[in-house]
């Protein structure tokens, strides 16, 4: 007898969102108008799922459990959600706001819902949440579109049930009241970023660019001629006015920084400052060569 096949992962985010002070409104407004106020929630809040591609999995109690297809669906829908209730106390009722949090990863299907380590980081998240915050890692606001990761902060570091690692905390800020555009103006209008790369006959001003690749397969945008490199080995991605590098590779990445030491990424990432080298696969020590990217950020570094 054949066993039943067990669901393939996909990749998705999971979003958790629930009632901030659902017990002071009951206590303050009453039984039934508590109970209907957090039913229009929940209905906004499953109206905008759906608006944006997702679908909510279920309802407890005054929370919400919903999957999206990207990290980007779950963004924007947790901003409206937090926009629309807000809005609801608007004629004079009392304040309502939720708390909320997402995570993007695979996760598994099985009888419409969905399971996994996804899911649990995210319900973390949520908990860790104030009343209109939405918390998100720091994997996840990488992978969030521009216009969203310029509306994020980072908060803390904070350890998350089940992983061994703490995990870095980030914001996504909805409101658009003058005191929060006075507080994100300066990050947009910050220093331009700057970086320079070097890799034998080839310089890269990387100053207008989003992001580059690098690795031994001829589709990145630096291929790196060294065994020991993965052929998708490591992305510098520009975040707002910073660079970071981070590594996907086997076999890790060994950034060197004028006047420090060198550090080791895998499946990491570290923000560039001053000048130094990146190696692929393997630390300086093993080969000091022509095989190493230079960068320059323009920034003094260490040694200057």
């Amino acid at each position: 007898m054949s066993r039943p096949m067990e669901p393939a992962p996909r990749h998705a985010a999971v979003l958790f969102a629930d009632v901030a002070g659902s017990t002071r409104l009951y206590e303050t407004v009453g039984d039934a108008t508590a109970l209907a106020m957090i039913g229009r929630c929940l209905e906004v809040m499953r109206a905008v799922s759906e608006e944006r591609d997702g679908r909510v999995v279920k309802t407890i109690g005054d929370e919400i459990m919903a999957v999206f297809p990207s990290a980007a669906n779950a963004g924007y829908a947790a901003n409206d959600m937090q926009a629309r209730i807000a809005a609801l106390a608007e004629g004079g009722g009392p304040p309502l706001a939720i708390h909320a949090g997402f995570h993007a990863g695979d996760v598994l299907e099985s009888a419409a819902d969905v399971f996994g380590d996804t899911v649990n980081v995210a319900a973390r998240l949520c908990a860790l949440a104030k009343g209109g915050q939405t918390l998100i890692d720091a994997a996840t606001m990488a992978a969030l579109p521009m216009a969203l990761r310029t509306r994020t902060r980072c908060l803390d570091v904070s350890s998350v049930k089940g992983k061994e690692a703490d995990v870095e905390i980030h914001e996504l800020m909805w409101q658009e009241t003058q005191e929060d555009l006075t507080t994100l103006a300066p990050r947009r209008a910050g220093r331009n970023a700057r970086l320079t790369l070097r890799y034998r006959d080839q310089e890269i001003d990387a100053a207008e660019l989003a992001a580059l690749t690098f690795g031994r397969d001829g589709h990145n945008d630096v291929v790196i001629l060294d065994r020991k490199a993965s052929r998708l080995h490591a992305r510098i991605e520009r975040r707002r006015d910073k660079y970071v590098l981070i590594d996907h590779s086997t076999n890790g990445t060994f950034l060197s920084v004028q006047g420090e030491g060198e550090v080791e990424l895998r499946r990491e990432e570290l923000l560039l400052r001053g000048r130094g080298r990146i190696y692929f696969g393997h630390p300086s020590v093993e080969d000091p060569g022509s095989e190493a990217v230079e960068f320059d950020t323009g920034a003094q570094g260490a040694a200057d």
